[in-house]
Order: C-alpha cells, then sequence, then structure tokens
C-alpha cells in the first residue's frame, strides 16, 4: 500500500514544509489483526531509518499489521509532532475495517525521542470530537498499549537536552516543560506499557524509563520494564547486542499477554 498522508492538501496550501504520513506494513489474515504504530527517534531532528521499517517487519512477523509515521521534526516544534500522532491514531482506527485492524487493538511504540512522542500520545490523548465533519477526527487518539524503547520521557532534570531544545526551543516555559514530562502526567487512563532501556546510555539516561515505570506503579497500570547494564543508545532491534537482544522476545510475549498477538517466542 501506498503512502497514507495525514492531512488533507488543503492543509498546506499557503504552508512550506514537509506532509507528514504513514508507511503502512500490512500482512494478509482472514481476521482483523492488531497494529502498532511506530515512530522513529531522532532527537526530533530527524527520523533514524534503523529504527522504522525494520521494527515495521519485526511487528509483522509477530502477526501484526505495522504502520511507520512520518511525523515532522525541527524546525517544527510542539504542538506539531503530537499534532501528527496523534491524528496518525486516528486514521488508523477510523479506516481500521479497511486495513484489516481491530480497532481496539491499536498501539504504539517509539525510540528515545519517537518514545518520547509515542508517551505523550498515550498522556495527552482525547476521544475525538464526535460533532467534527471529518469522521477522522470523530475517532479516538488514545492507544491500547505503549511500548517504549530507550525513551525520553522528562523535560526536566534527566532530560535529553536536544531534543526539549527542537521540540520546544531554548527558553521554553517552565510549565510546559512539565506538561510535556510524560512521567507527571500518567493517570489511571494510561495504556498498558512495556519499556527497555540500558543503564549505560550516554544519551538518555536511564531515570526517563525508571521514572516513567514509577508514574504507572502509582497509577496502577499495567506495566512491564527491563534494564540492560549495557547498551547505550540507538540500538534499535540489537539482534547483535549480546544482552539487549532479549528486548524483542520479552516484547512479543508481553504483547500476546496484552491480547495483541497469538504469537510469541519470536526473536
Amino acid at each position: 500500500m501506498t503512502e497514507v498522508a495525514l492531512w488533507p492538501d488543503s492543509a498546506y496550501e499557503n504552508v512550506e514544509g514537509e506532509r507528514p504520513y504513514l508507511v503502512p506494513h500490512l500482512i494478509r489474515s482472514d481476521k482483523p489483526l492488531a497494529a502498532v504504530i511506530v515512530l522513529p527517534g531522532g532527537g526530533y531532528g530527524y527520523r533514524a531509518d534503523h529504527e522504522g521499517e525494520p521494527i515495521a517487519k519485526w511487528l509483522n512477523d509477530l502477526g501484526l499489521h505495522a504502520f511507520v509515521l512520518h511525523y515532522r521534526v525541527a524546525p517544527h516544534k510542539h504542538p506539531i509532532p503530537l499534532g501528527d500522532a496523534k491524528r496518525a491514531m486516528r486514521i488508523v482506527r477510523s479506516r481500521a475495517a479497511e486495513f484489516g485492524i481491530d480497532p481496539a487493538r491499536i498501539g504504539i511504540l517509539g525510540f528515545s525521542a519517537g518514545g518520547h512522542l509515542a508517551s505523550t500520545a498515550g498522556t495527552h490523548f482525547d476521544a475525538g470530537d464526535s460533532s467534527s465533519s471529518d469522521p477522522i477526527e470523530r475517532a479516538s487518539s488514545r492507544p491500547d498499549a505503549m511500548v517504549l524503547c530507550y525513551p525520553v520521557i522528562s523535560l526536566g532534570e534527566f532530560r535529553h537536552h536536544g531534543s526539549l531544545v527542537n521540540l520546544l526551543g531554548e527558553d521554553a516555559p517552565e510549565e510546559l516543560r512539565r506538561e510535556l514530562s510524560s512521567e507527571l502526567q500518567v493517570t489511571e487512563q494510561t495504556p498498558p506499557t512495556f519499556l527497555w532501556h540500558a543503564a549505560d546510555d550516554g544519551a538518555v539516561p536511564v531515570q526517563n524509563s525508571l521514572m516513567f515505570a514509577a508514574a504507572l506503579a502509582n497509577k496502577g497500570v499495567p506495566y512491564e520494564i527491563h534494564i540492560y547494564e549495557s547498551g547505550g543508545h540507538g540500538i534499535g532491534l540489537a539482534y547483535d547486542h549480546p544482552e539487549a537482544h532479549t528486548w524483542t522476545l520479552c516484547c512479543g510475549n508481553w504483547l500476546k499477554k496484552r491480547g495483541f498477538t497469538e504469537e510469541a517466542d519470536v526473536q
């Protein structure tokens, strides 16, 4: 299937810049399947290729439909990336029958800054606008599950400064930093979450995942977290890493437990 534009062309008539879109990776099935929207990392400055299509293909191997989101990055700033993520969720849900998807099983998966975007989608969702003339905008933007891979979570003490600057600018007010620090925005309605991180991550401190897990625990939200002693940052599927390569196995089993797939023990 070809690219799926997020917004009508009319939204860009007098606007310069890239058009965000989804790249579908669909698999054949005689019944509706779960789906996952993939958000590559890149510090809100670019989108890392190895955290996009290869992840979608791995999800396909698990028996899931996948979509890679080409969301807008710098010079675009908040709320544009979040708007793209929420719109992507609405598109996949509103067109679920067309894509062969169960609209109640749509997850989101993000790496690094893409993990931040995924976590903000999971903490700033809405039920949709029932009065909208656009059927896409009537759909909920809430993910049914989140997978956060060495994610940027906080814009406070343990922030990744480059992501903060690209998303909000150098002089972002403290109130906005707190609003987009996902560990401060968790509620009982936050989706179940799978997290993994390396303790020696020198770019995005492991405290980001730890704080988010603690916030989920405090609100009673189901979660699973894996911290590897080594692995650094940006290792994607990590197939060649002696420790972190197990994250795909663990995540596959977690997705099965959440009812997303019948497959498990797939690396």
